[in-house]
């Protein structure tokens, strides 16, 4: 039996080990994860995609992202030919993005957000998953392990400013309805996972990786 080649981007800053709850049968499933490159000085997100797209291996694979990985793989995907293409936790176009983040876009506040002494400290996992539960805080600070100033300001920036005005119909969406970071309210044609919020990759996992099978075998 040919094996499912499915390739992982996790959310901003967040390690491999942030899918350690995502199970598939083994004997239907290979799982490979792409972890964070460093970017270039002043580099394009299509150029950084391009860069990332070239983990991707095997042909026909499925491709999925989480939160800011969910906004990299669909630039990913220009470069590829995929058999799925799915987020989770993320947005489709910048309609789907919550108005902090437009807000952030015009005043440009997230230069002046100090990822240098951010990268160690609570404000980072703030900004990745938002500022509502000292327990999912404490969870998913467990799991951010990129502290490199330059990759954290270029990733900051080009989430808050990601330009996509276009919705791709191919994207298969995962959201959870408690979401903080991408309310569900600005969401649309996603599949929704109830109680689900910001970081249910980690605390759903279970549910997270049955909806993720039925996407991929059944539609």
């Amino acid at each position: 039996m040919t094996k499912i080649h499915l390739y992982f981007v996790p959310g901003l800053a967040a390690s491999k080990e942030i899918f350690k709850n995502i199970v598939l049968p083994i004997d239907q499933y290979e799982v490979h994860i792409i972890e964070w490159l460093i970017p270039e000085k002043k580099e394009s997100l299509t150029s950084y995609a391009q860069r990332m797209a070239a983990f991707v291996t095997e042909e026909n694979a499925v491709l999925v992202g989480v939160s800011f990985g969910g906004v990299v793989v669909q630039e990913m995907s220009k470069f590829l030919e995929l058999q799925k293409l799915i987020i989770i936790s993320s947005v489709k176009s910048k309609q789907e993005l919550p108005k902090r983040f437009t807000v952030a876009k015009v005043t440009m506040a997230y230069k002046l957000l100090p990822t240098s002494i951010v990268s160690s400290v609570g404000d980072l996992t703030k900004f990745a998953i938002g500022p509502r539960s000292k327990k999912r805080l404490r969870l998913y600070n467990e799991y951010l392990s990129i502290k490199d100033k330059d990759y954290l300001d270029w990733a900051i920036e080009k989430m808050v400013n990601w330009n996509r005005n276009e919705v791709d119909t191919e994207v298969y969406h995962i959201h959870g309805d408690f979401d903080a970071v991408f309310p569900i309210k600005n969401i649309k044609n996603a599949n929704i996972l109830e109680g689900g919020t910001h970081i249910m990759i980690l605390n759903k996992g279970s549910k997270v990786s049955k909806m993720l099978q039925n996407i991929i075998e059944n539609h």
